[in-house]
This record gives structure tokens, C-alpha cells and sequence, in this order.
């Protein structure tokens, strides 16, 4: 009888584990380097592929899928193309332990070193600039990087003296990626499209089948890591300072998975499986899946299980917390085995003005020049309704009429040499208008400048600061906007048709690239994304304080990708200044590269631990640090489901005393200890047996505790380890949770060099509460170590 396939069905990529170890695990235990030329190596990498290549014969009719990866080197299993019923035969075939549809993987989108203390100190530990960095190499999932670029230039006249034997890339060669490409700094370069090309049709215009970064994200993100040090950032001709990574002698490899037109969790999940099998010490993920896993355990998404065996084969593996902020449980890292940032801003603000003719200067954001002869000359002020082109043939509709964002709408006789006063309207409320249009709008039609008002039918907007090729302002309060249109109505004669007569309004713009350092800081950003932590897609909150640390995430400086693909306001530029988690991320990946630099030994849950328990809660002023709430504007003081552990401090994480370990054995045991989680769907993911759950998920050994439900009394047990020198006493104080009392035993210990100490931490119920309430413990030593444990805890009935 005749099969005939269901071709209604759309196909989608599957990702799909086997049973069976992968090259970096075979015989249980990681090996501390995949000798990938073995002709062992060899023979099971050719035996896992031919394995995968029969299931899918035997399992699927032929023709009704494509295999796009087969995944050898930290997981088993491979990427497919094929329809959703197809993909349901591979859940009941031999051997598959998890098949997930792809969810896809979006992107997470100079001053900031000197903010944290780098140069006067890291730095200062590695040797300075020349020396911070060497010998690690950080690998970064993203959409690829411009090689051209300063920040990533080889100098011959400071070579690189470090070994880094332990690594072993590759360099892909393809449009505008040459070989020459990677230089020394760029030490690896890779790209991923299997995915891409399966589900969408690319455009070669800016997808670019090579690990060259057309979008400028990949190249922003490498840079604030491991960028060189002192690059000159230029924008529009204006010279801004000079921009440096964390860890500006840190070495770059480069696994290029998302384009401008798509990206695939397979192609990530192949890169990171990549990255692992050449021996990254450091993986920066400012990519991944914006959304919790259909009907599995966050923890236990593919992503979170290729992370899992990243950490397993002892990468440092750090994630975006995401950009749904300020919205509870909004976090996209889920997982204890790899730090979760969330972003803040810095104390650095670009401020500008507009002066009116009538003396009042209202304060404003906008990245440009100020207009002919500011301080002595003003211009003609004309808002964009009362400059209509009589003549046109266009709609009468907002982006039109209102926000300028076309040039024939407007009368060029009346803009031409006036500051153009365009307003927020439907077209920007609804996204479908932008500032680059106005700027073409400006440029085309020889606007002295423009000034964007709030409208007070939408309320306040947020503005973010943007170089502008022209004059420009952006006003984006409502209170502050009425005070120009109010003047300029004043100043505008109109016949009895409405039409003016007379434009006697006269302002100018001034300059507001020059950036004042005297802004509270940090500040918690509005988009970042905030915890509790959850289990899976009903949000119920996990015993994991999500996210792990605060970073500067909001408008940071960063090489770019003159293509710019998908932002046309930066085209031809070399620099910009971006704002998300995705630039919170590559600060904590070159901060554990410092950490790891100084300390080689370390294991990736200890540099974790030394950033956590040596972050501060409070500001540059001594306050409690404040997060960006819903309403523009809005503040309310931080709590760790907004910043973790706290704002990191890279020079107290070089020397935290004492560390909290955990390793891939204790992650098992977590994972066996959840609830509503069945070993057997432990042992199908992770091919481990749940012989030692930990008897609560709190008492993973983690540099914080959460518990999402404390009924009563609950004990939960830390162990510390000194990695100083010498021993140290340390006493305890503890600031407990609203409705709780915690108890430590014992209060004080003394600690030996390579010593291990046991802290039991009972947490008492006195009040029922109705939600979570936030405390901290603080181990203070005679060295003058200070370690902080944050505490987070749901008192549900005493």
C-alpha cells in the first residue's frame, strides 16, 4: 500500500537528543581537551552522525525531511527539517530521548570600564591594558563580526604572548571574510546557516554566508568584551573618546548563527556545540529564545541542556537576561549553570537643550551638533502641520502631516533653513515611523534642525540618545513640549483658513554630543528583564534567583557594521551606542575572563560565585540602587529579582575570600529535586539517573537562596570555600526576610586556605505573607573579605 505524505503540513526544524555519549563525554567524564584528530575521535564522531542519519531512514519516509546538523561534540543528537507529524514518529523512535520544535533565537538588543573601576584597578592586577585578557579566549554566539574593525586589528608592535594550546579553531572564508580575517585577535571564526537557509529564503545582500557581520550586533557585543583598548569612537565626524573591552588582550572566537533575516535555535545550538569542541574558555550568548519552552521544564529546553554540557565541559557560560522588562518573571535564563544578566545604565548622560526666542531652555536628548551660530543666532520655528505642501498629493494622515516623515509632504519654501518642530504621533506610537526618516526628511529638504515633541494624546515617550546627522532634538516629556508649542503658537499668525501668515518663532538647538558624568547610577533599566525565576510557561517560581547580576546594559558604546542592515540610521557608521541585555552580557563575559586570567584554576561556578558575593546593592552615592518601573520616569528602590546579586564590582570579584562550588553532578541532583518533575524525564534529557536529589532545590550550592514556598522551618545548607592564602575568621550577620527569622550555624568559623565550611541556614515562618520578601547574609572576615548572600523567600504559612 502506497504512503502518501500529508503536503498541507508545514515544515519546521526539530532539534532532537539521542541516547548515547557525545566525543566531549564519551566514557562519562569530560576530558579536559577534545583531541579531535584521534582516529578514536573519529571513528565515534563518524559512528554518532551514521547513527542519526539510520534513525531518520528507518523512522521517516523518504523525502518528507532534510537533516541540517548532526550534534557530536558536547550533545548527541541533531537538527531537523520536516513536518510536525513526521516529527511526532521521532518522539517513539529507539534511542530519542527529547525532540523540541525550533523556536527560533532573536538578539537581546568607551565609558564603561572606567565606571567599573578597571583601570585604576583590574587592570592594574593583570599588568595594565597590554596584559588584560591574555591567554583566554572568549567565544561569542551573535551574528558574526566586522574583521575590519579597530577594535579587532592586530598590532604587531604588541604581540600576544600567551599559549593558547587549548584552543583549536578554524577560520571560515566567504563574502567580505577573507582569511587574512583572523589576525591573532580574532583567533577563530565560524559560521552557521544549515537553519536559515531551511526556513527562509536569504537575502545575499545582507546575509552574507560567511561569519562577517552585517548587522553590527555580533561585532557591538565582542567588543565591549574584548575589544581593543583606546579605540577612537567617531560618529558623524564628532570624536566621542576612546572605547575598551573588559578584556581588551582577551583573544575573540567568533560562531556566527543569527542573520538580518532569520535566526534558528538550530544554528545556535550547532554553534555551541562548536564553540565547546574548540575549547572556549568563555561563551557570551546575547542570542537565544525569547520565550519559556511548550510544555517542558525551563530547565530542560534544548538550550538550557546544551548549556548544561557547556558547563559540564567547563566553559563560563553567560546569557541575556532578556528585554521584556519591567514585568515580573519576564526572564529568558532560567538555569543555575549559566549567569543570567540583567542591564543598567551608567552615569554618563548625553544632555542637550533647545533655546527659544523667548529665553526658556528646555532640556531634551539627541546626539548632534547644534545649529549655525547657536548662542548668538536663532532660526525660524515652524511646526511641521503648519508647513504643509499646498501642491502634494499624499494622504493627511500623521506620519504625513505630523511627523515628517516624507519630504514631499512638506513645503520646502517654508522649511528650508528652519528648525522643523515634528511630533509624536500614531506612525511612532504604532512603530511604523522612525527617526531615520525624519533625518532624511531633514537632509532632503535643508532643515536648520528638527525638534520630535511628546503628544499629550500618547503621554510621554521614551527617548534614547541617537546620532543625528542634522540638528535634532528629541523632547520627550509632555509638560516640556507644551512649553514650545504654547510659544510658538504665540508667535504664528494665521489667516482665517488656519493657514499662517506670519512665523515669528525662533529657536536653536544646542549641542548634545557632550556627554556629563552626574547621573544617579546605576539604575536598574526599564527593559530589563525581571525575575522570579520560573519552571515552565505557567510561571510557577523556582527555587533560582534569576536574574544572577547586574551590568552596564543602557546606551554603551560598541564597534558596529557600516551595513547595518537592520538599523538604516547607522549605515556607514563604525561605532554605536546600543541599549540591552545583550551589552549588560559581554561586560560580565570579559570580567570572568579577568577573573579566569588571574585565576586559571577556577571552575566556571566559582568565577560565578566571586562576582555574586562581591556585587553591592547600592549606588554610586551610597543609596539603595533604584530600578525603571512601567511609567516613564518611574522609580522604585531594587530588590534581586531586579538585579541579582547587585551591580558586579570586578575589582573585589579578583579576591572574594570565599566561593560557593557546584558542578554538573549537583545540577542533576537539583534537577532531580523539582517537584513536578519525573526522574524519568530527567534520565530521557540528560541520560542521568537520579540516584542523590538534593532533599530541597534551595540546597543547590548557589551564591544566593531562593525558596519560593517556605512553609514553617526549613533548613538549607551552603558550603564556602577559602581561596585566599592565608586563613580567615568570619563572622555572620544576618538582615532577614519580612515575615521570617534565619538562624546560622555556626555564627562565626575560622577557615583554612583550600578549606571547605558548612553553613546551616534555618529560615522560621513568623507571618504569612503575600508575596516574596528579601533579606541577605553577610559573612564579614578578619581580612577585610566581605561576602554577601542574597536571600529570597515566599512565607507561605507559619
Amino acid at each position: 500500500m502506497a504512503t502518501f505524505l500529508n503536503s498541507s503540513e508545514d515544515r519546521a526544524i526539530y532539534l532532537v537528543l539521542m541516547e548515547g555519549d557525545s566525543l566531549a563525554f564519551n566514557g562519562g567524564s569530560p576530558s579536559s581537551r577534545l583531541n579531535l584528530n584521534s582516529e578514536i575521535s573519529k571513528a565515534h564522531a563518524k559512528q554518532l552522525e551514521d547513527s542519526h542519519d539510520q534513525l531518520l531512514q528507518s523512522n521517516l519516509e523518504t523525502g518528507s525531511y532534510s537533516k541540517l546538523y548532526s550534534f557530536k561534540h558536547v550533545a548527541n543528537g541533531f537538527a531537523v527539517h520536516t513536518t510536525p507529524s513526521q516529527a511526532e514518529k521521532l518522539k517513539y523512535a529507539p534511542r530519542v530521548k527529547l525532540v523540541e520544535r525550533d523556536r527560533g533565537a532573536k538578539l537581546m538588543s568607551t565609558y564603561t570600564p572606567r565606571f567599573l573601576e578597571l583601570p585604576e584597578g583590574v587592570w592594574t592586577q593583570e599588568g595594565g591594558q597590554r596584559n588584560a585578557g591574555e591567554g583566554i579566549v572568549i567565544g561569542f554566539v551573535d551574528s558574526g563580526i566586522n574583521p575590519a574593525h579597530l577594535s579587532f586589528a592586530y598590532n604587531p608592535l604588541s604581540p600576544f604572548t600567551s599559549n593558547i594550546s587549548h584552543f583549536s579553531g578554524a577560520c571560515e572564508t566567504g563574502p567580505l571574510f577573507p582569511a587574512t580575517s583572523c589576525n591573532g585577535k580574532i583567533v577563530s571564526a565560524k559560521f552557521f546557516s544549515a537553519g536559515a537557509l531551511a526556513i527562509a529564503t536569504l537575502n545575499s545582500s545582507v546575509d552574507f554566508l560567511s561569519p562577517f557581520d552585517a548587522d553590527g550586533h555580533g561585532s557591538h557585543v565582542a567588543s565591549v568584551a574584548a575589544g581593543n583598548a583606546g579605540v577612537p569612537v567617531v560618529v558623524n565626524g564628532f570624536y566621542y573618546g576612546k572605547a575598551s573591552g573588559m578584556a581588551p588582550r582577551a583573544r575573540i572566537a567568533v560562531y556566527k548563527a543569527v542573520y538580518p533575516t532569520v535566526g534558528t535555535l538550530a544554528d545556535v545550538v550547532s554553534a555551541i556545540d562548536e564553540a565547546i569542541r574548540d575549547g572556549v574558555d568563555v561563551l557570551a550568548l546575547s542570542v537565544g529564545p525569547d520565550e519559556p519552552p511548550l510544555g517542558r521544564v525551563t530547565f530542560l529546553s534544548m538550550f538550557d541542556v546544551f548549556m548544561l554540557y557547556a558547563r559540564r565541559a567547563g566553559v563560563f557560560v553567560v546569557q541575556a537576561a532578556g528585554n521584556r522588562g519591567p514585568d515580573p518573571s519576564s526572564v529568558v535564563s532560567y538555569s543555575p549553570w549559566a549567569v543570567g544578566v540583567a542591564s543598567s545604565g551608567t552615569d554618563r548622560i548625553y544632555p542637550s537643550s533647545i533655546v527659544l526666542g523667548n529665553g526658556a531652555r528646555l532640556e531634551g536628548v539627541g546626539l548632534s551638533g547644534p545649529t549655525f551660530g547657536y548662542r548668538l543666532l536663532q532660526h525660524r520655528l515652524v511646526l511641521a502641520k503648519d508647513a504643509i505642501n499646498p501642491i502634494g498629493s499624499f494622504p493627511r494622515t500623521p506620519p504625513y502631516v505630523e511627523e515628517c516623515q516624507f519630504p514631499q509632504a512638506l513645503d520646502p519654501r517654508l522649511v528650508i533653513g528652519s528648525i522643523v518642530i515634528c511630533t509624536f504621533s500614531e506612525g511612532f506610537y504604532n512603530r511604523t515611523s522612525t527617526l531615520n526618516a525624519i533625518i532624511n526628511t531633514a537632509r532632503a529638504l535643508g532643515f536648520m534642525g528638527f525638534v520630535l515633541v511628546a503628544n499629550p494624546a500618547y503621554g510621554d515617550f521614551i527617548a534614547e540618545p541617537v546620532p543625528f546627522a542634522v540638528s535634532g532634538i528629541l523632547v520627550p516629556n509632555v509638560t516640556n513640549s507644551q512649553v514650545i508649542l504654547q510659544y510658538y503658537e504665540q508667535q504664528t499668525f494665521k489667516d482665517e483658513r488656519g493657514f499662517p501668515t506670519r512665523l515669528a518663532a525662533r529657536a536653536s538647538i544646542g549641542e548634545g554630543r557632550a556627554a556629563s558624568f552626574t547621573g544617579q547610577a546605576p539604575i536598574v533599566s526599564r527593559f530589563s528583564s525581571r525575575g522570579p525565576d520560573f519552571v515552565d510557561r505557567d510561571r510557577k517560581p523556582a527555587d533560582v534567583l534569576k536574574p544572577d547580576i547586574l551590568a552596564p546594559g543602557h546606551q554603551i558604546w560598541g564597534a558596529w557594521s557600516p551595513i547595518s542592515a537592520l538599523e538604516p540610521s547607522l549605515v556607514g557608521q563604525s561605532f554605536a551606542l546600543l541599549s540591552g541585555t545583550s551589552m549588560a552580557t559581554p561586560h560580565i563575559a570579559g570580567i570572568a575572563a579577568l577573573i579566569k586570567q588571574y585565576n586559571p584554576s577556577w571552575t566556571p561556578s566559582m568565577i560565578a560565585s566571586a562576582i555574586s558575593t562581591t556585587a553591592t546593592k547600592y549606588d554610586k552615592n551610597g543609596e539603595l540602587i533604584m530600578a525603571e518601573g512601567s511609567d516613564i520616569g518611574s522609580q522604585y528602590p531594587s530588590t534581586p529579582f531586579d538585579f541579582g546579586a547587585g551591580f558586579v564590582s570586578p575589582s573585589h570579584a579578583m579576591d572574594p575570600g570565599l566561593v560557593l562550588s557546584s558542578g554538573y553532578e549537583d545540577y542533576i541532583s537539583f534537577l532531580c529535586s523539582l517537584h513536578d518533575t519525573n526522574p524519568s524525564t530527567i534520565r530521557s534529557v540528560t541520560g542521568e539517573l537520579c540516584n542523590k536529589p538534593l532533599d530541597h532545590p534551595a540546597n543547590l550550592n548557589l551564591p544566593s537562596v531562593t525558596i519560593s514556598a517556605l512553609n514553617g522551618s526549613q533548613i538549607v545548607r551552603r558550603v564556602f570555600m577559602n581561596v585566599e592564602s592565608k586563613p580567615e575568621t568570619y563572622s555572620s550577620s544576618v538582615l532577614p526576610p519580612n515575615g521570617t527569622t534565619v538562624d546560622i550555624s555556626p555564627p562565626s568559623f575560622t577557615i583554612a586556605p583550600q578549606g571547605t565550611q558548612e553553613l546551616d541556614i534555618q529560615f522560621n515562618v513568623t507571618q504569612a505573607m503575600d508575596q516574596f520578601t528579601y533579606g541577605e547574609i553577610v559573612l564579614t572576615g578578619s581580612l577585610n573579605h566581605i561576602v554577601r548572600i542574597p536571600l529570597s523567600v515566599f512565607p507561605v504559612s507559619i
